[in-house]
Order: structure tokens, then C-alpha cells, then sequence
């Protein structure tokens, strides 16, 4: 009988960067770099491939705040441009690595909760292979 575990949502999965099915095991072994299994459950962690997601993400979302914020300042207070090089690459820099695991761990979680994996086709035949082929009326017409 295969063991019962409490999952946890794939948000909080990944905000605690833990194992999405135990939500107790470590997921990384690494900064970004995903351990093989889960230390608790056992859960093998090949499924899991969020790619550049995580990082388009993070990037877009931290460098459209951070730009707002840099915008406002300069229309409001119109600081010197060493203020702005000393406010604005740190923030972008920490807002995208203080982000990037935890957002990571959130895709690798959904994956696993949402059983995600590569798309499959019915068939990859040529034309009229695998039901695409014309049917009825249309295939007289068509000779």
C-alpha cells in the first residue's frame, strides 16, 4: 500500500522550497540546482524541468516593479544619476536572486501537481495518416 502524504499547495511548496509531495524534504541541493530525490520520501525529482521559466518570470516581474519605482522617483524627485545607479542595479540584482528559487520551486511544484509533461501527438503520419484525411464529400471533390 503506497504510503498517504499531506501535499502541500504548489505555492507554499514553493515559498518553503521543499518537496512537492512530502512538503518536507529539501528540492535543491544547490542554489538553483535541483537534488535528484527527495531526502524524506523519496520522491525522484526527473519530472521536473521549468527551464527559463523561472528566470523569465522573476525578470519581467521584478524589472517592471523596480522600473516603476526608478521611473517615479525620477519624475517626483529628480534625483542625481549616482543615486539611481546605487538604488536601481542593487534592487534589480536582489529583487531577481531573492526571487528565483522560490519561484523555481513554485513551477516545479505545479509541474508535479498538475502531472505536466511532454506533449504527445495521435499521429505524426503524412497527409490523410491518422484521421486527417479528408472524409465524405470534401474527398470527391478533392479528386
Amino acid at each position: 500500500m503506497p504510503a498517504s502524504y499531506k501535499t502541500p499547495t504548489p505555492m507554499v511548496s514553493g515559498l518553503r522550497c521543499c518537496c512537492p509531495r512530502c512538503g518536507e524534504g529539501k528540492l535543491f541541493s544547490g542554489f538553483l540546482k535541483l537534488a535528484p530525490a527527495c531526502d524524506v520520501c523519496g520522491l525522484d525529482y526527473g519530472f521536473a524541468d521549468p527551464a527559463d521559466g523561472p528566470a523569465f518570470f522573476v525578470m519581467s516581474g521584478v524589472g517592471i516593479v523596480v522600473i516603476a519605482v526608478f521611473t517615479w522617483v525620477e519624475i517626483v524627485y529628480r534625483p542625481p544619476l549616482w543615486v539611481h545607479v546605487v538604488t536601481v542595479f542593487p534592487a534589480l540584482i536582489a529583487g531577481c536572486l531573492g526571487s528565483l528559487r522560490p519561484v523555481k520551486a513554485w513551477l516545479v511544484s505545479s509541474q508535479y501537481v498538475h502531472k505536466a509533461e511532454e506533449a504527445k501527438f495521435e499521429s505524426l503520419g503524412g497527409h490523410g495518416e491518422g484521421g486527417f484525411g479528408l472524409r465524405g464529400k470534401a474527398r470527391d471533390r478533392a479528386s
